[in-house]
């Protein structure tokens, strides 16, 4: 059984290893050794998430997925978050999570039977918490977007301005065609949506 820690922040501002220190901790205590970091900067809204897949991919029978909280998993929908639990559970991956107590029981040994239960009980919690992170994940969205018909209505909202150079940048490995959208983001430093843009803009102008 190895120990393979997933970290996740949504942006590429955000410091994806803060809670590094906090599983390190965790794992020590229980007289664990994590194995590999996994790191990324990519929402978890989405399935499109490469160090999450890696993770996996690496992954044998029994072996635990630490993560600091639930949400560092998923704020999925529930299609998406169904498709993960099958990839984990074809994995026989044990999911661990420091916000989610119950989990802690994956991690120590135990008979099948014991197992099984903590399993079950473990299964229904995750459950629980995808649906309140994706809850939460909307809802804050749709208080934006509130927040920004209301600043449009007082002629307040400005828009986000536009990182020209960095859109620029962009088009250009588009157009050169030698690097994968995964390799653009990692090198500019921004989202799949930025760069889905991009070339979308690149493609109507061809039209033109």
């Amino acid at each position: 059984m190895f120990v393979r820690a997933y970290l996740r922040a949504s942006t590429k501002q955000q410091d994806a290893t803060r809670a590094k220190s906090q599983l390190e901790s965790f794992a020590s205590e229980r007289g664990l050794h994590i194995a590999a970091f996994y790191i990324e900067n990519e929402s978890g809204a989405s399935l499109c998430r490469p160090a999450l897949f890696e993770l996996i991919a690496d992954a044998t029978a029994g072996d635990i997925l630490l993560i600091e909280q639930v949400d560092r998993l998923s704020r999925l929908n529930e299609s998406d978050w169904n498709a993960l639990k099958q990839a984990l559970s074809a994995k026989q991956i044990k999911v661990v999570a420091l916000d989610l107590p119950t989990s802690w029981m994956m991690a120590a040994p135990a008979d099948d039977f014991t197992t099984r239960m903590f399993s079950a009980i473990n299964g229904m919690m995750l459950d629980m918490l995808a649906a309140i992170s994706r809850k939460d994940y909307t809802t804050r969205r749709e208080r934006a977007a509130q927040g920004v018909l209301k600043a449009k209505a007082a002629g307040k909202y400005q828009g986000r301005v536009e990182d020209i150079q960095r859109n620029q940048l962009i088009q250009r490995h588009l157009k050169a065609g030698q690097s994968s959208w995964i390799e653009i983001m990692e090198l500019v430093g921004c989202s799949r949506g930025t760069v889905a843009k991009q070339a979308a803009l690149l493609k109507a102008a061809e039209m033109v």
